[in-house]
């Protein structure tokens, strides 16, 4: 980590990055996935995070949430560099403070859709706050399906349980890719409008990648990425003015 990187601002980003840099390869062959990308995502904001394939909106995704690390500058989520942390600290960080929800929904399929939504507190040997997880159930519209395994669950119902397991630990901050890229338009929308209301209601914090514009527009704020930088930025996005913006880098 870069110690002359200046510290992040407790209370006002839940998540950022400073001067960000992840290359692949060598020499000629070289890609640089990010290349010098600073950003902060503000508490209770949701953010989507759109650009053409090979961007590097994933790679900064993956970056800012612990999965995949930096060939040099800073992630940080809330006071905490992640690169200060040890693997230990690093994998308990993501337990505690970080929520994800996948286009894969990654579900475990031996366990029952409420074992799902609790696994992260579970492996914590945790109970979490009893009274806000059947809130998040009820609210994704789950409670007369938590006996049933991933397998007797639709790709939207097994997406709630994803949306809900990201939810029930009361993350800093819930990391979303793609999420709705396996489910049709209509349980899509359904999705989103749940995630958009988490940060209204909850006052959760949301950063999604998405290609669509649809789904963009669910957000509060728009950041477009381009060949591993940031260039642009929308707020009160819709889908018009996001295919507007996008037409100049030719997405």
């Amino acid at each position: 980590m870069n110690v002359t990187t200046p510290p992040p601002v407790a209370g006002v980003a839940a998540a950022g990055a400073v001067d960000a840099a992840k290359y692949y390869g060598v020499g000629d062959a070289q890609v640089r996935a990010l290349d010098g990308v600073t950003i902060a995502f503000e508490t209770g904001k949701f953010t989507a995070i759109m650009g053409p394939s090979g961007s590097g909106k994933s790679t900064l995704l993956h970056c800012l949430a612990g999965l995949d690390t930096l060939t040099s500058g800073a992630t940080y989520i809330g006071d905490v560099y992640l690169a200060s942390l040890s693997d230990r600290e690093l994998t308990e960080l993501r337990r505690t403070d970080v929520g994800f929800v996948f286009q894969a929904f990654n579900l475990i399929p031996t366990l029952t859709a409420d074992e799902n939504i609790r696994l992260p507190l579970m492996l914590g040997g945790e109970t979490g706050d009893v009274a806000w997880i059947d809130h998040v159930i009820g609210a994704v519209g789950l409670a007369d399906r938590l006996k049933h395994r991933p397998s007797e669950l639709s790709g939207g119902q097994q997406q709630r349980v994803a949306v809900a397991r990201a939810l029930a630990s009361k993350p800093k901050i819930i990391f979303a890719d793609e999420p709705t890229g396996n489910l049709d338009s209509t349980t899509g929308t359904e999705i989103l409008t749940f995630m958009a209301e988490a940060v209204r209601e909850f006052g959760q914090t949301i950063v999604m990648v998405t290609h669509d514009p649809v789904a963009a527009a669910n957000a509060n704020r728009v950041v477009f990425v381009g060949d591993g930088k940031i260039v642009g930025e929308m707020a009160d996005p819709t889908p018009d003015s996001i295919l507007d913006h996008m037409k100049h880098y030719g997405d």
